[in-house]
């Protein structure tokens, strides 16, 4: 399976957190550090697509023995990544490559947490299919994943509102990274069939927005 064209998140990389919080003020931050808390002690952390570093900021705050290795195509937002966790600095790599790319964990391995908020919706499916296979492969049992993302509301008078909207995220991504996915993947089928399985769910705004803790069997 070849990957889709790579969107430019360069572009973007400057207006990316004021962006944010314009659309939505701080519910996407909520949901990337819901579970932070809760996380029992990590050693590895695959970080992929986490735009400029303040979800990173806080695991690596909150779990001083983990190393991590942030992966994003975007060489402006693994800038900003960097300088926001330069505190961190003795326990971070950086990468610039796509999550795809089949030598990604010849620099990491047996990783025992991922992490990718608002990541897997820049997926087509079949690539988030071979994605979550590949991520079991290379992870160590028991290991974590932490997601967080967009998805249809429970209450269905609301989804047709929920649906215009992403529809319109997607419109303005295209136009300004050139990101060619149209429409949210079905993550729970590819984790499903990978191996993992769903251990904790928290939503807001009557689940538009989520984030789930997910294990290796």
């Amino acid at each position: 399976m070849l990957p889709s064209p790579q969107p430019n998140f360069d572009r973007v990389a400057r207006l990316y957190r004021w962006a944010e919080y314009l659309t939505l003020g701080p519910l996407l931050l909520r949901a990337r550090n819901h579970f932070l808390p809760q996380l029992p002690p990590r050693h590895r952390a695959l970080i992929l697509g986490d735009g400029d570093g303040r979800a990173l900021a806080r695991l690596l705050a909150s779990q001083p023995q983990l190393h991590a290795l942030a992966v994003d195509t975007s060489a402006s937002m693994l800038h900003r990544l960097r300088l926001r966790c330069h505190p961190y600095a003795d326990r971070l790599q950086t990468l610039q490559t796509s999550a795809l790319a089949p030598d990604l964990f010849t620099h990491l391995a047996d990783p025992d947490l991922i992490t990718t908020h608002f990541f897997l919706d820049c997926l087509t499916q079949p690539e988030l299919d071979a994605l979550s296979l590949n991520l079991a492969t290379h992870t160590t049992p028991g290991a974590l994943w932490l997601i967080s993302d967009f998805g249809p509301p429970h209450p269905r008078l609301l989804r047709p509102i929920a649906a215009l909207y992403i529809r319109l995220l997607y419109l303005a991504f295209r136009l300004l990274t050139g990101l060619r996915v149209t429409c949210l993947p079905n993550h729970q089928s590819s984790l499903h069939a990978a191996g993992f399985h769903r251990i904790a769910r928290h939503d807001i705004l009557f689940g538009l927005i989520y984030t789930e803790i997910w294990q290796r069997r």
